[in-house]
């Protein structure tokens, strides 16, 4: 990156930066993308892993946001169908509930009008019978019925690696834990940025014609680098989730429910033998890098599960793993802007140009990030064109190109394909669903050296042939990297993968070339992260029974 300039540097490795930096590089724009962190080691790993339409947007009247998300659930099905899954929602209805049953029968149809009627499925509305038929541990006493509607869930940071790597596969220059600490300014314009080797501490220059500032909950502390002065565009909200073993709480399908202690939407959603149960929605001070789920959000998800499971029982000793993130939403402007209850604020999203050239893209969703990179690299095009005079663009089709794995929706004869070549069925199920195609590069790696095909953990699915492709393939450069991101295992193993660390990190420093101070410092930070996610343990003690 720093050996010619680059047309434009992209700020930020999230789902957003990472959408940019593809759509950019497919343009033949000459592309850099730098994280402070890992690829979606922000919010964009820390989400309700849902692509959806947003059914509670109906109540805000946000029918082109709805409209708008629809259809991009419907192009992410088609081009990653191994990591983003139809999935069918039961929403129950209660007698006195915020919402009536008339109005929900109302919204879900308008719902799927605004999908032009090209969802995965129609709703359906359930009487009070078939609803417990359906889901036999919810709460009967005032059930008077539920609607059965399709989303669709995702793994959101396999989503963002998925997109990074085909931002690198079309020519940008990625890198993570890599971290911008001054913006270039050579003549009161911006004009790159100087970057921190997070691991090694070497600095670089970065020089760029366009920077783009894509860090999410971290874009107004960027902007103020330009701009010391600068008015704040975002307004942090919390979403903070709990996962808990699925047999405790009984539900068989996803969850869409209204907390009756605030009234707010949540879920509680299936993720192999684990319910996650989310999210809360909060005005948050604070800092992004230091945001958790506290003892509070862990009671309040608890009881409102336990609400309508009663007999799930659920108790902070139930608790598996938490996350939570902070969303990047819009600023409401105008008097009385900032009473807007953080669950009705906007989900749109707004491109910023700063008084040095900077671009922010702020605010917007998960679902909407292709558009949300397709708006900002638009900018991107004219501030070329009007620099050099270079010719304009057309854009690409990056709602018909697959993202790598995704080149096929035959995910039966994938799963096949890996069993023929001696995989476990489970195992092979697990690897679709997380590569997709890309599956056979995994088991490669296995024929070479059968040890490879060894779990990791015992009794679960996931096999040391992966750590090797993390850290080949896929740019993991730290322990928490392929622990966190990359495998998932710190949330479905209860002691969040602790006792396997120690192992993992020995194949890594064996392939990255750690010394034994740098692996110890590796497991020694995992630990860290692990324990506090778990600090809300101590919290709960002087807080209301779940």
């Amino acid at each position: 990156m720093a050996a010619e300039p680059v047309d434009v540097l992209v700020v930020g490795g999230g789902i957003t930066g990472a959408g940019i930096a593809r759509d950019a590089a497919l343009r033949g724009f000459r592309t850099a993308v730098v994280d402070k962190g890992d690829f979606a080691s922000g919010t964009s790993s820390h989400s309700s892993r849902l692509i959806h339409g947003g059914l509670r947007y109906l109540e805000q009247y946000e029918f082109h946001l709805v409209r708008e998300a629809s259809r991009e659930r419907r192009v992410l099905l088609n081009v990653a169908p191994h990591l983003v899954r139809p999935l069918p929602f039961v929403l129950p209805s209660y007698r006195g509930a915020r919402v009536p049953a008339w109005r929900l029968r109302a919204g879900l149809w308008l719902y799927d009008l605004l999908a032009g009627f090209r969802n995965v499925g129609l709703h359906r509305w359930l009487g009070r019978k078939a609803t417990l038929r359906l889901e036999p541990g919810l709460r009967d006493k005032d059930l008077q019925g539920a609607a059965l509607y399709f989303d669709a869930q995702t793994d959101d940071a396999r989503l963002t690696l998925a997109t990074m790597r085909a931002a690198a596969h079309a020519g940008a220059l990625v890198a993570n834990h890599a971290e911008v600490t001054a913006l270039l300014k050579p003549d009161a314009r911006i004009r790159g940025a100087a970057v921190r080797d997070v691991l090694s501490g070497h600095e670089y220059n970065v020089r760029a014609l366009v920077v783009v500032n894509a860090t999410g909950p971290w874009a107004d502390e960027l902007r103020r680098l330009e701009d010391p002065e600068a008015e704040p565009v975002l307004r942090l909200t919390k979403g903070a989730h709990v996962a808990v073993p699925r047999q405790r709480m009984g539900h068989l399908r996803a969850m869409t429910l209204t907390s009756p202690l605030d009234g707010r939407v949540m879920f509680v959603l299936p993720w192999g033998d684990l319910s996650y149960i989310g999210t809360t929605d909060t005005d948050d001070e604070t800092p992004p890098d230091d945001v958790r789920a506290t003892g509070e959000d862990v009671i309040y998800l608890l009881r409102s599960a336990n609400w309508f499971f009663p007999t799930a029982r659920l108790s902070p000793r139930d608790v598996m793993a938490t996350w939570a993130g902070l969303r990047p939403l819009l600023r409401a402007t105008g008097a009385g802007g900032r009473d807007v209850a953080p669950s009705d604020a906007s989900r749109e999203h707004r491109v910023v140009e700063g008084p040095g050239g900077l671009l922010t893209i702020a605010g917007g969703k998960l679902t909407t990030y292709r558009l949300m990179a397709r708006d900002v690299v638009d900018r991107v095009a004219a501030r070329l064109r009007a620099l050099d005079g270079r010719p304009r663009v057309a854009r690409p089709p990056t709602d018909r190109l697959p993202l790598p794995g995704g080149e096929t929706a035959d995910l039966e004869g994938l799963v096949k394909a890996a069993t023929e070549r001696g995989a476990r069925e489970s195992t092979a199920r697990y690897l679709v669903g997380a590569y997709g195609s890309e599956a056979a590069a995994v088991l490669n790696l296995v024929e070479r050296d059968r040890a490879l095909g060894q779990p990791i953990v015992a009794g679960r699915p996931e096999v040391w042939a992966e750590v090797t492709h993390a850290v080949e393939r896929e740019m993991a450069l730290r322990l928490a990297d392929v622990l966190i991101r990359r495998l998932h295992l710190f949330y479905v193993t209860r002691d969040q993968a602790v006792s396997a660390a120690g192992a993992v990190a020995d194949r890594m420093a064996e392939a990255l070339g750690w010394d034994a101070t740098q692996r110890a410092a590796e497991v020694a930070d995992y630990r860290a992260q692990v324990e506090r996610s778990r600090a809300f343990a101590e919290e709960v003690a002087g807080l209301p029974n779940p």
